[in-house]
């Protein structure tokens, strides 16, 4: 009975946020009379800050047109190059009208980015993204909402996620391609190249892996203490509910997205509630760069989407409380995984000095289990003061950690 309620409590909320940004526009707008009145503007900002506290969080868009690429604006233009179930993989094709450009752009390094399948959408690494596209050709893995999925469609676990990345290398060309992968898919792309490796397919000339859990018992956080304490049973009687009539997906079991967001908070609920709070004296003081700026990471932030209970299940059992990656234990659909048969690609870890979600060491743990790759194709990294959203975004991402990666590439292209 969860989800309906969630999904009748939305539309309650719905008219009241309308509302609330209509009121803000009203109070805020300089040719009527009531926006000179003495307060206005703090009883405007309350109505806005109502307005995003109620409204209903859709996907945003990447909304990524143009990036500056050897010193000229180039644009770019998003395209669906393959299609799954659970997933489409998107293509950032850009172009320049300047010749020079235009060939410069064809010969840069092929890098597909594994999105998360963590709770938020693709769109969160828009920054992760925008940087990559001044320097490299980019693909991006895009998550589906499972509550879009008809039921027709199957379901879909964590192996179904490692088969996919195989196909994605395939469908690119392996051997041609670059890898970043930003937490939670560290594990499953690791299996994969391994999976690939072991069968003396071609694996990608680079793999980079940021904040993830390869080895969960390393510096664990509250993620991996909430996993290990609880029996793998209380996650399935609690988290899992089945999506309602009225989506795509009717009937299927999930971990919803607004359970998942609701977790995201109580992690760190002073810290939330202060962004809100100064988003509101921002607002009402007239600081728009920096109100805009809160806008922007919440519209984000706030944006969740459903898991499929397996993919959730299998992810908790394997990932948090087996750590059967890490143990030599993994067998997907029968084929044991080995990362010690990865020999071709280069590895890259990079971690946060201050990550609360994946802990220092989880992802580093990757150089200990790829006994096959040579010393000098590897390279650790871990961001002074960074944060786990800091090491795909914001100015750590932007000043600190690309540059190593673009290095890093570069250095593993030929």
């Amino acid at each position: 009975m969860l989800y309906p309620l969630h999904d009748l409590h939305r539309a309650w909320l719905r008219p009241s946020s309308v509302l609330a940004a209509t009121t803000a526009r009203v109070l805020r707008h300089p040719s009527l009379p009531v926006a000179h009145v003495p307060g206005a503007s703090w009883v405007a900002a309350s109505w806005d800050l109502w307005h995003r506290i109620a409204k209903e969080y859709r996907k945003p868009a990447f909304g990524i047109d143009r990036v500056v690429a050897h010193g000229r604006e180039v644009l770019v233009r998003e395209e669906t190059v393959l299609e799954r179930p659970f997933c489409r993989l998107v293509r950032f094709a850009r172009s320049s009208d300047d010749p020079t450009t235009a060939a410069a752009l064809g010969n840069e390094p092929r890098v597909l980015v594994v999105a998360p399948l963590s709770g938020h959408h693709a769109t969160l690494l828009r920054d992760t993204v925008r940087s990559l596209l001044q320097d490299h050709e980019v693909w991006i893995t895009d998550w589906l909402d499972a509550r879009d999925v008809p039921l027709s469609q199957g379901t879909f676990g964590l192996d179904d996620y490692v088969l996919y990345i195989e196909d994605v290398l395939r469908f690119l060309g392996a051997a041609e391609t670059h890898v970043v992968a930003v937490c939670q898919p560290t594990v499953p792309v690791l299996a994969a190249v391994s999976l690939m490796g072991s069968r003396g397919e071609p694996t990608p000339r680079s793999l980079t892996l940021m904040g993830g859990p390869i080895d969960g018992r390393r510096s664990p956080t509250a993620v991996n203490r909430l996993a290990t304490e609880r029996p793998h049973t209380w996650f399935e009687k609690k988290l899992i509910h089945r999506v309602p009539p009225g989506h795509a997906g009717a009937g299927r079991r999930v971990y919803p997205g607004f359970l998942q967001l609701s977790a995201f908070v109580s992690m760190n609920p002073e810290r939330h509630f202060e962004a809100y709070v100064q988003y509101a004296v921002d607002r009402a003081q007239g600081r728009e760069e920096q109100a805009e700026s809160h806008a922007r990471f919440y519209d984000d932030y706030n944006a969740v989407l459903d898991m499929d209970a397996p993919y959730y299940l299998d992810t908790i059992r394997a990932v948090f409380q087996e750590f059967a990656l890490a143990r030599g234990t993994w067998d997907v659909r029968g084929e044991r995984v080995r990362p010690g048969d990865v020999r071709a690609t280069a590895l890259f870890t990079v971690e946060g000095e201050k990550d609360d979600i994946s802990g220092i060491g989880q992802t580093a743990a990757a150089h200990d289990l790829c006994t096959g790759i040579p010393d000098d194709r590897r390279e650790r990294f871990v961001a002074p003061g960074c944060g786990h959203y800091g090491i795909f975004s914001g100015s750590n991402w932007r000043e600190s950690i690309y540059p190593r990666l673009r290095a890093f590439i570069r250095a593993h292209e030929g």
